[in-house]
């Protein structure tokens, strides 16, 4: 058995380093990176941040693909993935922090005009501007699983008025937790702020298209940590425009890297981040070695991924 390394993206881990991390955890194991898959019938495991080769269809004993993070629609949609190969996802503690500090940051740039003083600085410009006390803000987090339920916690905690809406009814002290198409509605019109950290499944996809965009609060600002496919791209660049949302900050896009013709990159009102969000995979990376000690032993995976799903 041995396990088979491909990132599928520049710009975070070598392929390399992981290996070396991963057969520091388990120096037994069989690990291998793309560059030298040797040979390929003996693969039954993949790691992989982004599956987009078609390596599934040359490696006849796949059993499992492990995704390096939380968000599995590369795999799940993956057209050479056959349909007995298991998934399995990472729920890592210190990047899901990550994300959380990541939000919790563009709220507080906001509510301490930060972008306000930046300006003023440039023209020499002494002006206070009174910071927006947290108890005045709402915070509205699309999404309560594990990263999402961190971000409405840290944010509850930091003084907000915090706002949570996911597909199932979710209960977590001091935060209003909303359900269904009222709940999505009721979150856009109230929150000052918006948090995506939504996963991308066929429920979510477009999820804020046209029609939710314009149910924002005129100026809040919609920060995306989720997965692009989230917002309706052409939708937002009309919204802005309408104030709806006033401003938007965006880790993940439908398309990364973002093409560098993109109306994006000099909207006046939009705020770019190369899919930094989250970063560092903390202790979650022994679940990656954990797992193939798990498959060969006919052991039950850690987070398993319900592929009909995609989570």
């Amino acid at each position: 058995m041995a396990l088979l390394i491909e990132i599928g993206h520049n710009g975070w881990y070598s392929e390399e380093d992981l290996a070396k991390e991963l057969r520091a955890l388990d120096p037994k194991a069989d690990i291998r990176t793309a560059a030298e898959p040797g040979n390929l019938y003996e693969v039954t495991m993949m790691a992989v941040s982004t599956l987009k080769s078609d390596l599934p269809a040359r490696l006849p004993n796949l059993q499992l693909v492990q995704k390096l993070g939380a968000g599995v629609e590369t795999i799940v949609n993956h057209p050479l993935l056959a349909p007995h190969v298991r998934v399995a996802r990472l729920k890592p503690e210190e990047p899901a922090r990550e994300i959380a500090q990541y939000c919790l940051a563009y709220v507080l740039r906001g509510i301490r005009n930060m972008d306000y003083h930046e300006k003023a600085q440039a023209r020499a410009l002494w002006d206070p501007v009174a910071p927006r006390r947290p108890a005045e803000v709402t915070v509205g987090v699309l999404g309560l699983g594990h990263i999402g339920g961190l971000t409405a916690a840290l944010m509850r905690d930091m003084g907000f008025k915090v706002l949570g809406w996911s597909r199932s009814e979710k209960s977590i002290a001091g935060v209003t937790c909303l359900t269904g198409d009222h709940g999505l509605r009721g979150l856009l019109g109230e929150s000052d702020y918006v948090c995506a950290i939504l996963p991308s499944t066929a429920d979510t996809r477009d999820l804020l298209g046209a029609e939710a965009l314009a149910a924002m609060k005129q100026g809040a600002t919609l920060i995306n940590a989720g997965r692009g496919d989230l917002i309706d791209e052409a939708a937002l660049a009309s919204a802005l425009y309408q104030r709806r949302p006033g401003h938007a900050v965006l880790d993940v896009l439908r398309t990364e890297p973002l093409p560098e013709d993109s109306p994006l990159w000099s909207h006046p009102c939009v705020t770019i981040t190369p899919h930094v969000s989250g970063w560092h995979l903390g202790d979650a990376i022994s679940d990656v070695v954990e797992n193939l000690r798990r498959l060969g032993a006919g052991e039950p995976l850690l987070h398993e991924v319900d592929r009909a799903k995609g989570y």
